[in-house]
């Protein structure tokens, strides 16, 4: 039988790359962790989570460029695509999940790819991270334009399938991000805009579902969040685009149009009513005074912004 761990100087090579790695680090204080009370580990584990914003503040200037990039080129219809393998993958394909019940962004607009195909959300597939091949034919079905930005996601830096997606991505002419957790990765090297949030070594060796996946989901949700914020894809910090798909959707839809109008129930919900539950149509015709369709025409006019909308809509040519 073949052993699954054949001795070599690739092996070798490896082993040493990944001793290198902040993420990978051993630490030696913590040998005995499994020999402590459960309530000892929990506070441990607590402690190392606090570091994690910090690590991300370190990197807010250039999470703040990348975004601006991804919302520039999102403006003119691209989309948003994540790739990763393993934890990364999983984040990526959570984020992109989540856009359109949060945002009302269109199929396909925000895309996660992860390494191994969708099977890999909950098994293993082997081998999967190592094959670029793989990123490149994931983005060949996308068919990618120089309008699209591609995040490559991986906590060590060093994973083939988010620098081989880079790369493809960046030949092709997209934006592209890279998302690590160590320093002089080899991805952020590959990519326009690196993003490197160092959270150091993990609770358990190489854990990096821990830290590293945490200061990932932040900072994931940072791009998410603020590209669309700047997409007019909310009215102040309300979720104005939320696609009411269920009760508790239906239920916020009426809140947020209440809470940006004042209106009283009986007037949301005819407004509501009145624009098929779209929320900003809703506000706008509360707001602005106007009716269903002209709210539409004034929305599809100003790109789906509710402000510059209610500008529009409220501004009175001066008098002769």
């Amino acid at each position: 039988m073949t052993s699954p761990f054949p001795s070599s100087g690739h092996s070798r090579d490896l082993r040493a790359e990944l001793a290198s790695l902040t993420t990978e680090a051993f630490r030696p204080e913590l040998a005995d962790i499994d020999q402590l009370p459960t309530l000892d580990i929990a506070r441990l584990m607590n402690a190392e989570d606090t570091g994690v914003p910090a690590a991300v503040a370190e990197r807010l200037p250039d999470i703040a460029a990348a975004i601006d990039a991804v919302a520039e080129r999102m403006a003119r219809g691209g989309r948003l695509v994540y790739a990763g393998a393993g934890t990364a993958g999983r984040l990526g394909v959570l984020d992109a999940s989540e856009c359109p019940p949060t945002f009302n962004t269109l199929p396909g607009q925000v895309v996660g790819l992860i390494a191994g195909g969708p099977d890999a959300m909950v098994t293993s597939v082997e081998g999967a991270e190592d094959a670029r091949e793989l990123a490149e034919a994931d983005l060949d079905a996308l068919a990618l334009s120089a309008d699209d930005t591609v995040i490559g996601v991986s906590a060590s830096g060093r994973t083939p399938y988010a620098i081989g997606a880079v790369e493809h991505a960046r030949a092709r002419g997209a934006l592209t991000i890279g998302l690590s957790c160590n320093a002089d990765s080899a991805l952020a090297a590959a990519a326009e805009h690196g993003i490197e949030v160092v959270v150091g070594p993990e609770l358990l060796t190489g854990s990096t579902r821990l830290k590293a996946g945490t200061a990932q989901k932040l900072v994931l949700n940072m791009v998410s969040t603020i590209t669309m914020i700047r997409l007019g894809k909310t009215y102040g910090n309300l979720m104005v685009d939320v696609r009411a798909s269920n009760d508790k959707l239906r239920a916020r839809s009426r809140r947020i149009v209440a809470l940006a109008t004042g209106a009283a129930d009986e007037e949301v919900e005819a407004a509501l009513a009145a624009t098929d539950g779209e929320v900003k149509n809703a506000i706008l015709t509360l707001l602005a005074d106007v009716d269903g369709p002209t709210a539409a025409r004034l929305l599809q006019e100003s790109g789906g912004r509710l402000r510059a909308a209610l500008a529009t809509a409220t501004y009175q040519p001066p008098r002769d």
